[in-house]
């Protein structure tokens, strides 16, 4: 069977979706590529670039490079708001698909990137005038069945949600914050401002590993990307705002690329370490908050901080059990599907069904493009071409 006559389904539009789509296609093999919420790029796309004097290799701009090759490529079709309904395999894999349960909370929904299509989605009817080129929801979408001569499934992860530690008050204390809530305020407003009143902090604390290595919530993983966005946020902050007073609360810090420990260092002689992770926050006036941890001498301690950024870690992806008794893919004790390192081979060879991206573990955005890469070239192999 010539590859130009196969068919692919991904399954998820984040960065291993768009890598693998884009890795399929150039070599001439046609790709569904399906997402099931309204824009392609997942939660990479949410991420700043952290660049100061030079990159800082957090590969945010990979992100973007590859939606625009994606978008652009005749091999690829895209159905957004879409997910898989149901998959049978006889010669080929019966595909069924529809549409993602919309909201319907009236709400306005925006692209991260402008090179979404479209950049903006109403969710029912919003109030207001809505910005040119707003596509209704119910525009979006694809049911029916296609057939498939492989799969790769890049479901990516999900955030934790760090209302599972009630002690920190996310959602109630409106200046902390998400490592991820931060990239969007440094997106949009070029610096690091507060939710609560729009004003540049001067006492900033980032707590690590918030989900991750918890075992009172049996989160026993290191999410890996925790440590290496949360310094270079910090240090992309103090480039920007040199008077602003970084303090960053670790367990132990996870090393991440050849240029890491340059940063490290960087960020050590210009903030402050502390190895202890609080244990409450409460309010202060003026919005601001109070962090309360162990000092070095074991005794219980508070600091006045301005804003505080929790570094979330990374979650299975919420479809991952559905996918796998559809697919018949195993998952892993944390809930990730079944990987080997990646030297190793992954899974498929004789299914037809690739895991790539976060859905088989935390991994950096430089990891997941790799590994999704290694994903196309062995569904390529397994569809009987050659791989270049």
């Amino acid at each position: 069977m010539s590859t130009q006559d196969t068919q692919v389904l991904v399954i998820g539009g984040g960065i291993a979706g768009l890598t693998a789509a884009w890795e399929l296609a150039k070599r001439d093999i046609r790709v569904v590529l399906v997402e099931k919420s309204c824009f392609l790029g997942g939660q990479a796309l949410g991420f700043t670039c952290k660049a100061t004097d030079s990159c800082q290799q957090c590969g945010a701009c990979s992100v973007e490079k590859m939606l625009k090759q994606v978008l652009a490529h005749p091999k690829i079709t895209v159905h957004l708001r879409t997910e898989v309904d149901s998959l049978e395999k006889a010669a080929a894999f019966k595909v069924g698909l529809t549409k993602s349960p919309a909201s319907g909370d009236n709400s306005l929904l925006k692209g991260f990137s402008h090179l979404n299509e479209p950049l903006f989605v109403a969710d029912g009817a919003p109030s207001g005038p809505l910005p040119p080129g707003t596509q209704n929801i119910d525009e979006l979408g694809f049911e029916g069945e296609l057939q498939a001569d492989a799969v790769i499934v890049s479901t990516g992860y999900t955030p934790f949600d760090p209302t599972a530690k009630p002690t920190y008050g996310y959602k109630k204390l409106p200046n902390v914050v998400t490592g991820m809530e931060l990239e969007h305020i440094m997106r949009e407003n070029g610096k690091i401002t507060r939710p609560s009143d729009g004003k540049e902090p001067q006492q900033v604390a980032f707590i690590q590993c918030v989900g991750s290595r918890d075992e009172s919530l049996g989160n026993l993983w290191c999410s890996e990307v925790c440590c290496p966005y949360a310094l270079r946020m910090a240090r992309l902050a103090k480039h920007k705002q040199p008077e602003l007073n970084v303090s960053i609360f670790y367990i132990d810090i996870q090393n991440s690329g050849k240029e890491f420990p340059v940063l490290y260092e960087q960020l050590r002689s210009e903030s402050r370490f502390v190895r202890n992770i609080p244990v409450d926050i409460y309010p202060r006036e003026d919005d601001c908050l109070d962090l309360v941890h162990l000092s070095d001498e074991g005794a219980l301690t508070s600091e006045p901080f301005d804003l505080v950024v929790l570094s979330v870690g990374i979650m299975p992806g919420p479809d991952n059990r559905k996918l796998s008794a559809m697919t018949k893919m195993p998952l892993n004790e944390d809930g990730f599907f079944e990987a080997n390192s990646l030297a190793d081979t992954l899974p498929g060879q004789t299914t037809g069904i690739f895991p790539a991206g976060t859905s088989t573990g935390p991994k950096s955005i430089a990891d997941t493009i790799a590994q999704s890469g290694k994903a196309a070239y062995e569904t390529v192999k397994y569809l009987g071409g050659t791989p270049s």
